[in-house]
């Protein structure tokens, strides 16, 4: 548990360098394009068009709506949590790999890195999510009081994606096949996951998995919070219960593995 605190307080104290190490990584990002930050919203914009043409009026066929839902209300609520979710894992995985110069010549908390990308994604996502927001609020889907809801959302998936993160961030370098492996986790992970299919109308093999999924967790969460009349969150107590069981153990489990090896990275190399 001491490593845990020691991450948490690392990230505290040094709070001020993860947000000014975000505003440059936005800048330095975008310096060399014409349309700057407006590809926060072109590049998710593009991906829902080509799944909504793919699989909205390819394989969905004459299927209609989702529910109360149109397709593409549905498809943009799974797509835009996910894109933040597998963006997080990939950028967090990759932070320290990727300022491993930076790490070794300079006593630098490498744990901040893993915030920095994290947090980066969390600019994103307030981008996309206003976009749904604003369909939700002109279309009356859902109501005030549940957009609280993707606090929740919000909270939950930075703890998840940050334990993997600490994992995956170490275990990339330790060993180089783990990117690979990564990279087809998260694509299986992208099929399983209710995105542009629904809950309700998959197989009962589907619906098992979704329970164990949690992604599916998550993506479900920022859908009813935003443009569903349900409930402010997803699921039941065993629900909530068996996904803060996963990231919890998944936070210990990365910590440990993150302070045990951060000071022979470079030996690895």
């Amino acid at each position: 548990m001491n490593n845990l605190f020691n991450f948490l307080k690392e990230q505290w104290i040094h709070r001020r360098l993860i947000f000014g190490l975000t505003i440059y990584s936005l800048k330095s990002q975008y310096a060399n394009h014409y349309l700057g930050l407006f590809w926060n919203i072109l590049q998710p914009a593009m991906q829902v068009g080509l799944y909504y043409v793919v699989f909205g009026l390819g394989l969905r066929g004459d299927r209609g709506n989702v529910g109360e839902l149109p397709f593409i209300i549905h498809l943009i609520t799974g797509l835009f949590p996910w894109l933040f979710i597998a963006g997080n894992i990939n950028a967090a995985s990759a932070a320290i790999q990727g300022q491993l110069s930076l790490v070794t010549k300079m006593k630098f908390p490498s744990s901040t890195l893993i915030s920095v990308a994290i947090v980066n994604n969390v600019i994103n996502l307030f981008i996309t999510s206003a976009i749904v927001l604003f369909i939700s609020l002109a279309n009356g889907y859902s109501s005030p009081l549940h957009y609280l809801g993707f606090f929740y959302f919000l909270f939950a998936s930075v703890a998840i994606t940050t334990a993997i993160g600490l994992i995956m961030s170490t275990l990339v370098i330790l060993i180089r096949d783990m990117k690979n492996i990564l990279q087809n986790v998260i694509r299986m992970f992208f099929f399983v996951t209710p995105i542009f299919w629904a809950l309700n109308e998959s197989t009962g093999l589907m619906q098992t998995i979704s329970a164990f999924n949690p992604f599916a967790y998550l993506v479900m969460n920022f859908r009813t919070a935003l443009v569903l009349q349900e409930a402010p969150l997803y699921g039941g107590m065993s629900d909530h219960i068996y996904f803060w069981s996963i990231t919890l153990f998944l936070f210990y489990v990365g910590v440990n593995v993150h302070y045990r090896f951060r000071d022979k990275l470079v030996d690895y190399l």
